[in-house]
Protein backbone atom coordinates (compact mmCIF):
# COMPACT_ATOMS: atom_id res chain seq x y z
CA UNK A 1 0.00 0.00 0.00
CA UNK A 2 3.09 2.35 -0.78
CA UNK A 3 2.74 5.63 -2.12
CA UNK A 4 3.79 5.29 -5.70
CA UNK A 5 5.79 8.41 -5.67
CA UNK A 6 7.71 6.99 -2.45
CA UNK A 7 8.60 3.94 -3.98
CA UNK A 8 10.00 5.86 -7.16
CA UNK A 9 12.31 8.21 -4.64
CA UNK A 10 14.07 5.21 -2.53
CA UNK A 11 14.89 3.82 -6.30
CA UNK A 12 16.31 6.98 -7.51
CA UNK A 13 18.33 7.26 -4.25
CA UNK A 14 22.21 6.90 -4.84
CA UNK A 15 23.38 3.35 -4.20
CA UNK A 16 24.92 3.29 -0.73
CA UNK A 17 23.07 6.80 0.14
CA UNK A 18 20.27 6.84 2.61
CA UNK A 19 16.67 7.45 1.35
CA UNK A 20 15.08 10.68 2.38
CA UNK A 21 13.35 11.02 5.41
CA UNK A 22 9.85 11.60 5.57
CA UNK A 23 9.75 14.50 7.55
CA UNK A 24 12.85 16.79 8.11
CA UNK A 25 12.65 20.40 9.86
CA UNK A 26 15.41 22.37 10.35
CA UNK A 27 16.13 25.49 12.46
CA UNK A 28 12.47 26.69 11.68
CA UNK A 29 11.80 30.25 13.08
CA UNK A 30 8.43 31.96 12.97
CA UNK A 31 7.26 35.49 14.42
CA UNK A 32 3.90 37.17 14.38
CA UNK A 33 3.79 40.99 14.12
CA UNK A 34 6.08 43.99 12.30
CA UNK A 35 9.22 44.01 13.02
CA UNK A 36 9.29 45.97 16.34
CA UNK A 37 7.24 44.38 17.70
CA UNK A 38 7.33 40.46 16.60
CA UNK A 39 6.31 37.72 18.92
CA UNK A 40 8.16 34.66 18.34
CA UNK A 41 6.66 31.60 18.60
CA UNK A 42 8.84 29.08 16.86
CA UNK A 43 12.50 29.64 17.61
CA UNK A 44 15.24 27.24 16.09
CA UNK A 45 13.19 23.96 15.95
CA UNK A 46 14.59 21.01 14.34
CA UNK A 47 14.12 17.23 13.97
CA UNK A 48 13.45 14.32 11.52
CA UNK A 49 10.72 11.90 11.29
CA UNK A 50 11.34 8.79 9.85
CA UNK A 51 8.48 6.69 7.46
CA UNK A 52 6.62 4.32 9.87
CA UNK A 53 7.13 6.27 13.08
CA UNK A 54 4.64 7.93 14.99
CA UNK A 55 5.35 11.37 16.78
CA UNK A 56 3.03 13.32 18.98
CA UNK A 57 3.99 17.07 19.59
CA UNK A 58 2.80 18.06 23.22
CA UNK A 59 2.85 21.52 24.63
CA UNK A 60 0.86 24.23 26.42
CA UNK A 61 -2.21 25.85 24.79
CA UNK A 62 -0.42 28.98 22.70
CA UNK A 63 2.88 27.30 22.82
CA UNK A 64 2.90 26.94 18.91
CA UNK A 65 1.69 23.65 18.05
CA UNK A 66 -1.16 24.57 15.55
CA UNK A 67 1.80 26.74 14.11
CA UNK A 68 4.48 24.60 13.89
CA UNK A 69 1.61 22.09 11.44
CA UNK A 70 0.38 24.27 9.77
CA UNK A 71 4.17 25.54 8.23
CA UNK A 72 4.93 21.79 7.91
CA UNK A 73 1.55 20.97 5.64
CA UNK A 74 2.59 24.33 3.76
CA UNK A 75 -0.38 26.09 4.95
CA UNK A 76 1.99 29.26 6.36
CA UNK A 77 5.33 29.72 5.54
CA UNK A 78 8.41 30.29 8.06
CA UNK A 79 10.58 33.33 8.82
CA UNK A 80 13.77 31.19 7.80
CA UNK A 81 14.53 27.54 8.00
CA UNK A 82 13.93 24.56 5.71
CA UNK A 83 10.97 22.22 6.13
CA UNK A 84 11.84 18.78 3.65
CA UNK A 85 9.12 16.41 2.72
CA UNK A 86 10.42 12.85 1.21
CA UNK A 87 14.03 15.74 0.24
CA UNK A 88 12.13 17.67 -1.02
CA UNK A 89 12.30 21.52 0.18
CA UNK A 90 8.73 22.97 0.29
CA UNK A 91 9.51 26.48 1.91
CA UNK A 92 10.53 27.78 -1.88
CA UNK A 93 7.45 26.00 -3.28
CA UNK A 94 4.75 28.76 -4.68
CA UNK A 95 0.90 28.61 -3.71
CA UNK A 96 0.82 25.93 -7.04
CA UNK A 97 3.49 23.99 -5.79
CA UNK A 98 2.04 24.06 -1.95
CA UNK A 99 -1.48 22.75 -3.34
CA UNK A 100 -0.17 19.43 -5.38
CA UNK A 101 1.64 18.96 -2.34
CA UNK A 102 -1.12 18.94 0.16
CA UNK A 103 -3.07 16.71 -2.74
CA UNK A 104 -0.77 14.07 -3.45
CA UNK A 105 1.75 13.54 -0.39
CA UNK A 106 0.12 14.91 2.95
CA UNK A 107 -3.00 14.57 4.38
CA UNK A 108 -4.59 16.39 7.47
CA UNK A 109 -6.82 15.56 10.01
CA UNK A 110 -8.60 18.45 12.43
CA UNK A 111 -10.42 18.34 15.43
CA UNK A 112 -13.68 19.45 13.77
CA UNK A 113 -13.59 17.05 11.51
CA UNK A 114 -14.33 19.39 8.57
CA UNK A 115 -16.67 17.14 6.29
CA UNK A 116 -18.64 18.44 3.47
CA UNK A 117 -22.49 18.77 4.84
CA UNK A 118 -23.91 17.96 1.87
CA UNK A 119 -21.99 14.97 0.91
CA UNK A 120 -22.52 10.82 2.24
CA UNK A 121 -19.98 9.21 4.31
CA UNK A 122 -19.52 7.65 1.34
CA UNK A 123 -18.40 10.82 -1.08
CA UNK A 124 -16.55 12.51 2.33
CA UNK A 125 -14.49 9.34 1.70
CA UNK A 126 -13.04 9.78 -1.65
CA UNK A 127 -13.48 13.68 -1.90
CA UNK A 128 -9.39 13.62 -1.79
CA UNK A 129 -8.68 11.33 -3.12
CA UNK A 130 -10.83 11.89 -6.75
CA UNK A 131 -9.69 15.11 -6.43
CA UNK A 132 -5.63 14.37 -6.82
CA UNK A 133 -7.08 11.77 -9.67
CA UNK A 134 -6.02 8.72 -7.45
CA UNK A 135 -9.44 7.42 -6.63
CA UNK A 136 -9.39 3.38 -6.15
CA UNK A 137 -12.89 1.98 -5.37
CA UNK A 138 -10.91 -1.22 -3.94
CA UNK A 139 -8.94 0.79 -1.21
CA UNK A 140 -11.97 2.83 -0.41
CA UNK A 141 -14.25 -0.13 0.49
CA UNK A 142 -11.34 -1.81 2.69
CA UNK A 143 -10.80 1.57 4.61
CA UNK A 144 -14.93 1.47 4.83
CA UNK A 145 -14.90 -1.89 6.39
CA UNK A 146 -11.34 -1.41 8.33
CA UNK A 147 -12.97 1.92 10.22
CA UNK A 148 -16.31 0.21 11.05
CA UNK A 149 -18.35 2.55 8.78
CA UNK A 150 -19.88 -0.23 6.51
CA UNK A 151 -23.57 0.42 6.08
CA UNK A 152 -23.17 4.35 6.51
CA UNK A 153 -22.57 5.45 3.35
CA UNK A 154 -25.53 6.88 2.45
CA UNK A 155 -25.73 9.18 5.31
CA UNK A 156 -24.89 12.35 5.81
CA UNK A 157 -22.34 13.92 8.50
CA UNK A 158 -24.79 14.81 10.97
CA UNK A 159 -26.56 11.31 10.78
CA UNK A 160 -23.67 10.04 12.35
CA UNK A 161 -21.85 10.10 15.59
CA UNK A 162 -18.94 12.14 16.32
CA UNK A 163 -16.47 8.85 16.44
CA UNK A 164 -17.89 8.28 13.20
CA UNK A 165 -17.29 11.24 11.91
CA UNK A 166 -13.56 11.53 12.78
CA UNK A 167 -12.93 7.94 11.27
CA UNK A 168 -14.75 9.19 7.80
CA UNK A 169 -12.00 11.89 7.98
CA UNK A 170 -9.58 9.45 8.63
CA UNK A 171 -10.57 7.15 5.99
CA UNK A 172 -10.65 10.37 3.69
CA UNK A 173 -6.87 11.17 4.66
CA UNK A 174 -5.92 7.37 4.65
CA UNK A 175 -7.60 7.02 1.07
CA UNK A 176 -4.38 9.05 -0.30
CA UNK A 177 -2.01 6.20 1.01
CA UNK A 178 0.14 10.04 1.90
CA UNK A 179 3.69 10.12 2.91
CA UNK A 180 3.15 12.13 5.83
CA UNK A 181 -0.48 12.66 8.04
CA UNK A 182 -0.51 15.36 10.29
CA UNK A 183 -3.33 15.30 12.63
CA UNK A 184 -4.14 18.35 15.05
CA UNK A 185 -5.95 17.34 18.36
CA UNK A 186 -7.76 14.66 16.47
CA UNK A 187 -9.88 13.37 19.93
CA UNK A 188 -10.19 16.87 21.39
CA UNK A 189 -14.19 16.10 20.88
CA UNK A 190 -14.60 12.83 21.59
CA UNK A 191 -15.05 10.83 24.78
CA UNK A 192 -11.70 8.82 26.22
CA UNK A 193 -13.35 5.54 24.93
CA UNK A 194 -14.08 6.59 21.47
CA UNK A 195 -10.95 8.44 21.27
CA UNK A 196 -9.10 5.34 21.94
CA UNK A 197 -10.96 3.83 19.33
CA UNK A 198 -10.42 6.66 16.89
CA UNK A 199 -6.35 6.64 17.82
CA UNK A 200 -6.41 2.25 17.25
CA UNK A 201 -7.61 3.08 13.75
CA UNK A 202 -5.36 5.79 12.74
CA UNK A 203 -2.07 4.23 13.90
CA UNK A 204 -3.71 0.99 12.46
CA UNK A 205 -3.24 2.28 9.27
CA UNK A 206 -0.23 4.47 9.38
CA UNK A 207 1.56 1.07 10.26
CA UNK A 208 -0.41 -0.83 6.97
CA UNK A 209 0.42 2.02 4.83
CA UNK A 210 3.97 2.77 6.65
CA UNK A 211 3.71 6.50 6.33
CA UNK A 212 4.74 8.73 8.95
CA UNK A 213 2.21 10.17 11.09
CA UNK A 214 2.25 13.92 13.54
CA UNK A 215 0.13 14.32 15.93
CA UNK A 216 -0.47 16.99 18.23
CA UNK A 217 -2.50 16.40 21.18
CA UNK A 218 -3.22 17.85 24.72
CA UNK A 219 -3.70 13.85 26.27
CA UNK A 220 -1.02 12.24 28.06
CA UNK A 221 -2.78 9.01 27.50
CA UNK A 222 -2.91 9.32 23.66
CA UNK A 223 1.06 10.93 23.51
CA UNK A 224 2.54 7.82 25.10
CA UNK A 225 0.72 5.58 22.61
CA UNK A 226 3.10 7.49 19.89
CA UNK A 227 6.28 5.90 19.40
CA UNK A 228 8.13 9.34 19.60
CA UNK A 229 6.94 12.57 21.50
CA UNK A 230 8.54 16.04 21.25
CA UNK A 231 7.27 18.90 23.36
CA UNK A 232 7.13 22.45 22.44
CA UNK A 233 8.15 25.09 25.19
CA UNK A 234 9.17 28.85 24.96
CA UNK A 235 9.36 28.25 20.92
CA UNK A 236 11.23 25.34 20.95
CA UNK A 237 10.65 21.02 21.04
CA UNK A 238 12.85 18.40 22.96
CA UNK A 239 12.45 15.28 24.68
CA UNK A 240 10.03 15.69 27.29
Amino acid sequence: MNHPDRMRAAKTTPQGAAPPRALQVEHLRKSYGRADSAVPVLSDVSFTLDFGETMALTGESGSGKTTLLHLVAGLDRPDAGQIRLVGQDITGLGERGLARLRRHRLALIFQQFNLIPSLSVADNLSFHARLAGRHDPAWIAALTARLGLSGLGARLPDQISGGQRQRVAIGRAMALRPDLLLADEPTGNLDEDTAQQVIAAMTGLVAEIGCALLLVTHSERIAAQMGRRLHLSHGRVGPR
